[in-house]
């Protein structure tokens, strides 16, 4: 009912957008290189445009990222798929010519939104490493027929996405999947296995929530896991390719997102429509790219979506070391050669100081000089991987530690 529910409100919301869309002047709010002189004309445009703005899709947004510079050379960049499995698509960001570069794996968060959330991320790592990518699939677009995704395919994928990269690449994690990518490091490391990555950044991820808990731990922890399932697990409906799939939809996720911080979108969107009003142009356009990829969401396979908040949101079962990969204990003791480096925003209110940090406790295998911390003063969560204080004081900090590890 959720999913039927929120489509034709969807549906009626698309007819009133196309009617915006017809209805909008043939002037733009700038008219030859200038403000357009009729205020009430820049008004009426600026509204249909903030009402065509106002939508959710569903389909994974562009990376945009044709080219990089390398020194003075631009050098084109082509989006191939390594690997792919039903639920996720190894993406490689390959250089048009050899360079001989580290091989990184960006470990994208599967919490409803795709990869290109990162698109930040990926571009400022372009021109020092040869960079890969979890692309992660709308699991309403995936057929029935391919079964489950639940907690230990998320970290098998890791796994096998690192095979496939191949002995010697490097691994960072932002947000969710810091918990996998950790389990998937202690199982390779348990086994001794070829391809066990040569370093590990954890960026801004529960690893253990119980410390400092935010208010998204505190709802995780405030309803059995019977609620969750009853109330925030529907089906997908016939007419997409994952018809009849159990999906925790993005769309919920997107709207509990919006919900911590209404204040800030709703003063983001006023300001978009004043900018728009006032000719400011520049900044009109970075606000709609940001919720062009803000609004794009998928849904997360149910199975994923229950696995997660019981393992690591109620349960903490890595922090307490009940963790385990297909009956097997996860031991994050045994890591030895991966080089942890762990990242926190001060101000983040999703996921808390101190929570990512807590994988030093757990890795008392590596020596001193493996391990680092960095806390980031001033930047909440997106700040951590997204924005200047991402590219000038932390990213230095991550190409440090590939490059003495490589």
């Amino acid at each position: 009912m959720i999913y039927l529910a929120y489509q034709a409100h969807a549906d009626l919301m698309a007819v009133a957008r196309a009617l915006a869309t017809v209805g909008k002047p043939p002037v733009e709010v700038e008219h030859r290189g200038h403000l357009h002189p009729n205020a009430v004309l820049r008004r009426w445009t600026a509204a249909c445009e903030m009402l065509r703005l106002a939508r959710l899709t569903h389909g994974r947004p562009s990376f945009n990222l044709p080219s990089v510079k390398i020194g003075e050379e631009e050098v084109a960049i082509t989006e191939r798929a390594a690997l792919a499995t039903p639920f996720g698509t190894l993406l490689h960001f390959q250089k048009a010519r050899t360079i001989a570069q580290p091989r990184v794996l960006v470990v994208a968060p599967l919490s409803g939104h795709f990869s290109t959330l990162l698109r930040g991320t990926v571009e400022t790592l372009l021109p020092e490493h040869d960079v890969y990518i979890t692309d992660w699939h709308n699991a309403r677009d995936v057929n029935l027929v391919h079964g489950g995704f639940g907690f230990d395919d998320y970290v098998e994928h890791v796994i096998t996405f690192l095979e496939a990269i191949g002995p010697g690449a490097h691994v960072v994690a932002v947000c969710q999947p810091c918990v996998q990518v950790l389990a998937a490091a202690a199982i390779m490391a348990q086994g001794n296995h070829p391809a066990q990555p040569r370093s590990m950044t954890l960026m801004a991820g529960p690893i253990d929530a119980r410390v400092n808990p935010t208010h998204v731990n505190k709802l995780a922890t405030s309803k059995p896991m019977a609620w969750f399932e009853k109330n925030l697990i529907t089906t997908v409906p016939v007419w997409f390719r994952g018809a009849m799939r159990r999906v925790y939809p993005g769309f919920t996720q997107l709207t509990a997102f919006m919900s911590m911080n209404m204040q800030r979108h709703q003063k983001a969107h006023r300001e978009l429509y004043y900018n728009l009003i006032d000719g400011e142009m520049e900044k009109a356009e970075a606000a709609r790219a940001f919720y062009d990829e803000y609004f794009a969401v998928l849904d997360l396979p149910a199975e994923f979506y229950l696995e997660t908040v019981q393992q690591v949101f109620q349960e903490y079962r890595l922090a307490r070391g009940k963790l385990t990969f297909h009956g097997e204990k996860v031991d994050p003791r045994a890591i030895r050669r991966t080089a942890l480096l762990t990242v926190e925003g001060e101000r983040d209110d999703i996921c808390a100081v101190g929570q990512t940090l807590a994988a030093h406790e757990m890795c008392t295998g590596l020596r001193p000089y493996l391990k680092r911390h960095h806390l980031q003063p001033g930047v909440g969560h997106y700040g951590v991987f997204s924005g200047k204080k991402w590219t000038g004081q932390i990213y230095p900090l991550v190409r440090n530690l590939v490059l003495a590890t490589d």
